[in-house]
């Protein structure tokens, strides 16, 4: 049944899982294991959420089965049998409250299908149309999309590759509901309910409708899919009503703008706005004062090199004569080339440099054989990081 599988699904897939797994690896030794207790805490905050909308499902819903809804449970058991399950997964009957959905899920290693109460009402006069929502709930489950979340979970937020990854896993599960259909025109118009919703689905023009696909070759169209988990209906439609058919081509500026925007699930894209400006916030904050440190220390360190040749007079000076030097002594400029001022303490020979950003200290010191060591020392205004670490 590799037919039934979006080629592209399996590239993303294997991709997303390859770089989750890298990346949880380093944070795990980054965090010298500190990413394991997040990683556990994160599984304790899923089995509680996981658990309510599981015992939702069961206190709300109605469970099918041969003697409770046996109809629907005929259609399931169906597609289940289709798709070669094993094992049947539990099925439910939920007042979706006006929601057209359908929903695949999983706990403590259980699954279950989940079909909205409107969509069963819908679909009641359609053969095909609750056999497609099932068979594309149970592709869900047949491609373990369920699992392996949590290994995926760092890079699914990454620009372009977690919405297609997300998009090709939802075309492979088109695939499957067709493939419990009569004919792809049934499952193609079962599809299309999801724009014309509970009551005009019966009188959609299939083919009209296909034609609107072409449109989604515009920038705004394009970008918007590419930032979104799910493909256009239209392209769905067309997908499972001729699969063979060529696809209209996304416009390509869409990839340059999309590729910035991170990928944020069923939060939409605005969320991933927020993502991406926190992302430039939080990189600004500790960027921008590493590159003013950077150069303040460029500039410092060009003050180390431009007095080189004044520290080494007032060396050679002091093992002369025994005696501290003016900078008049050894013939100094009182300015360096770009505005800061030398001043030397008469009472231990620091030679300070008044920079823009503050004050530059070298400290002599002698060694045992009583030649004079220079040691570069922020003043007032400088951080330790901001002098080099080496002074000659």
């Amino acid at each position: 049944m590799n037919e039934l599988v979006y080629p592209r699904e399996r590239f993303l897939g294997t991709l997303t899982l390859i770089l989750g797994i890298l990346v949880w690896g380093g944070l795990i030794i980054g965090t010298f294991g500190v990413a394991l207790i997040a990683l556990l805490v994160g599984f304790v905050v899923y089995l509680f959420a996981q658990s309510a909308l599981i015992a939702h499902i069961k206190g709300n819903g109605i469970e099918l089965s041969e003697n409770q809804l046996p109809d629907i449970y005929a259609q399931f058991t169906y597609c289940c049998d289709l798709l070669k399950f094993k094992e049947y997964p539990k099925a439910y009957v939920l007042n979706g409250n006006g929601g057209f959905n359908a929903f695949a899920t999983r706990f403590l290693g259980a699954h279950f299908v989940v079909l909205f109460s409107d969509v069963v009402d819908a679909m009641a006069a359609h053969d095909d149309g609750v056999k497609f929502y099932i068979g594309h709930e149970l592709g869900h489950i047949r491609m373990k999309h369920l699992s392996g979340v949590m290994l995926r979970w760092p890079v699914l937020w990454l620009p372009l590759i977690g919405a297609a990854y997300s998009r090709a896993r939802e075309t492979t599960c088109d695939r499957h509901g067709l493939a419990c259909c009569k004919t792809p025109q049934g499952a193609g118009r079962a599809l299309a309910a999801l724009s014309a919703g509970a009551e005009r689905w019966k009188n959609i023009d299939i083919p009209a409708y296909l034609r609107q696909n072409q449109q989604t070759s515009s920038f705004w169209m394009s970008f918007h899919e590419l930032i979104s988990g799910y493909p256009w209906v239209t392209k769905r439609v067309a997908r499972v009503v001729s699969p063979e058919a060529k696809e209209p081509p996304r416009n390509a500026f869409a990839y340059l703008f999309a590729a910035f925007l991170p990928y944020s699930g069923r939060m939409g894209s605005g969320f991933g706005l927020v993502i991406l400006i926190y992302i430039v916030v939080s990189i600004s904050a500790v960027a921008i004062p590493q590159f003013s440190s950077y150069q303040v220390k460029a500039h410092t360190t060009s003050v180390m090199h431009e007095t080189q040749s004044v520290r080494d007079a007032m060396a050679a000076y002091y093992s002369a004569t025994e005696e501290i030097p003016t900078l008049e002594d050894i013939a100094a400029p009182e300015v360096l080339s770009d505005g800061s001022s030398l001043a030397v303490d008469s009472s231990n020979m620091t030679l300070t440099v008044t920079l823009e950003e503050g004050y530059l200290l070298f400290v002599p010191s002698k060694d045992d054989e009583g030649h004079i060591l220079w040691e570069c020392a922020p003043g007032e205004g400088l951080l330790p990081n901001q002098v080099p670490a080496y002074c000659p």
